[in-house]
């Protein structure tokens, strides 16, 4: 995806603190691991007996139509039931990985009790949700897929941290949430682990959610950070703090160490990059072979789009960010994300896309394809000055180099080729200066507006809150893993430039790991010369 290293994933909002629990969830009638505590199924009456379902779930401005059980209805689904399996999951391969991120980040704040929501659901329309997605923050340090859960590190005597982690139990036969939540009971969305499925799948003590609004309100502001702008309910839970009106943002500190700690990956991390990458290498393959039957239709985008989606959705969890399919013009578009445009013989694709697999790492690839399968000679001279400019972009990347360097190279490469092809008035030394208020500096971005690298990791514009001397005017270390992803566009409107110039864009793009020796590019299963692009197209494309 086109690289704007300032850019992040927007928080998602959650529900993690109980305020009114909706029925089916009223935890004044539930034990600790969430039981009734009046009864189990086949003993009689039951609380669902005396808890009505109504509004089960939902928050204020939903409606619900459904027909409201009575009572001798929930009487007959308080019984009979075959014994729940209690087997408990393995321990998940994360679980080791995890406990030494989490040591990281307490080693940072030695004396801080620290609190980190994933968040809860969203209401897409009135009583349906958005898929949930974990915080990648709370996720690195837990590897718990379940939404409203929150971390707690407490700080103890030998500057280390007690975890635990904070989950909602199961909405299983042992009360009548199994079937009167929709949003959680498992007649309605199925199977999901409580807090002894969790604890013994990521060795993480772990407590009823019941239990965290008390944990909360026993810890001291001032030596409490939080990770905000996920969870309001935990943020009202927990005051934000200021000594004496310093302009220290605690929080936001916390914030900070977690992206810049997420900027070096772990061997665990690197082979969830790797899955993402073969996957999306599928993806793009099926998305070549669907090209002909794309032209057939008014918007054959959708359908390259949807293409890719279901490779997305059968190797791994989603797309990692919106895809942009992007042919003629459109490709000028730099995120260009409608996809409902026609796929026209003679023109250029441009396919940025990447499978976010299950551990929920993502990946992020451009290609810009000839739709037939052959550049013409005008779209293989913009196509190989992207991709010198990208060549001297990857050979850039090295551990110490700064963040820049590989950004640097390639636009050294294209402001290059725009002063020969006469775009550029005073030439491109002059545009490529370090100083934007000189004569001439900075026009070549006219042609080029992003930057040529982002990081990548569980977000596709990772670690985003670091600070700008760990990340942009930082350096670059093994075990980072970055884009290079150069990009001329050539808007069709633009009378600068020649008019059989004008609605081409062309971006190429791979995942650059850091060696302790150099680099890796970890996509380059997927051809970039034309020539090799032209090779692999003809043997997918559909006759």
């Amino acid at each position: 995806m086109s690289g704007q290293s300032d850019e992040s994933t927007p928080a998602r909002a959650g529900t993690g603190v109980p305020e009114a629990a909706p029925a089916g969830h009223d935890e004044n009638i539930r034990t600790a691991n969430g039981a009734d505590s009046t009864s189990s199924p086949g003993t009689g009456q039951t609380a669902a007996d005396r808890q009505p379902a109504v509004g089960s779930g939902r928050e204020p401005g939903q409606v619900s139509h459904d027909e409201e059980p009575h009572a001798a209805f929930r009487r007959f689904m308080a019984t009979s039931w075959a014994p729940q399996d209690n087997a408990l999951p393995s321990r998940d391969d994360c679980a080791p990985y995890a406990a030494k991120r989490r040591a990281l980040l307490g080693a940072r704040f030695p004396t801080d009790a620290l609190v980190v929501p994933t968040g809860g659901l969203r209401v897409r329309a009135n009583d349906t949700d958005y898929p949930f997605r974990p915080g990648s923050d709370f996720f690195w340090l837990t590897g718990c897929h379940e939404p409203d859960a929150v971390l707690v590190l407490l700080p103890n005597a030998a500057g280390e941290h007690q975890t635990t982690l904070y989950v909602p139990g199961r909405s299983d036969r042992s009360s009548s949430a199994f079937y009167a939540d929709r949003r959680y009971g498992e007649l309605w969305v199925g199977p999901r682990p409580g807090v002894r499925e969790t604890q013994a799948a990521l060795e993480i003590e772990c407590r009823p959610l019941s239990e965290l609004a008390d944990a909360l309100a026993r810890l001291a502001p001032r030596n409490t950070r939080v990770l905000r702008g996920i969870d309001p309910l935990v943020d009202r839970s927990v005051l934000r703090w200021s000594a004496g009106g310093s302009t220290v943002d605690r929080d936001a500190q916390l914030a900070q160490a977690l992206s810049e700690l997420r900027l070096v990956k772990d061997d665990h991390e690197l082979l969830a990059l790797d899955e993402a990458v073969a996957a999306t290498v599928r993806g793009f393959t099926e998305c070549v072979g669907e090209i002909g039957h794309a032209m057939t239709l008014p918007n054959g985008e959708r359908w390259l789009e949807g293409t890719f989606w279901r490779r997305a959705r059968v190797d791994g969890n989603d797309v990692g960010y919106g895809s942009i399919v992007a042919c003629g013009h459109h490709a000028t578009t730099l995120h260009w994300v409608r996809d409902d445009g026609p796929v026209r013989a003679g023109e250029l694709a441009l396919l940025d896309m990447g499978v976010e697999g299950r551990s929920l790492y993502t990946a992020d690839v451009t290609r810009t394809l000839p739709i037939t399968g052959r550049f013409t000679p005008v779209q293989k001279k913009v196509y190989d000055v992207v991709l010198r400019a990208q060549q001297a972009g990857i050979e850039a990347v090295r551990p110490g180099a700064s963040f820049l360097a590989p950004h640097r190279a390639a636009m050294r490469v294209i402001a290059t080729a725009l002063e020969d092809w006469g775009l550029l008035p005073g030439g491109a030394q002059a545009s490529l200066s370090d100083d934007p208020q000189a004569p001439g500096a900075g026009l070549h971005r006219r042609y080029t507006l992003h930057s040529t690298s982002h990081m990548l990791g569980l977000d596709v514009h990772d670690c985003a809150q670091a600070r700008d001397e760990a990340y942009r005017e930082g350096t670059l270390t093994a075990g980072m893993v970055l884009t290079v992803e150069p990009g001329l566009y050539f808007q069709p409107d633009d009378l600068t430039v020649p008019p059989e110039l004008r609605g081409i864009g062309v971006r190429i793009e791979d995942d650059i790991l850091v060696t302790s020796h150099g680099r890796r590019n970890m996509s380059t299963a997927l051809p970039r010369t034309a020539e090799e692009v032209e090779n692999w197209m003809g043997q997918h494309l559909s006759n």
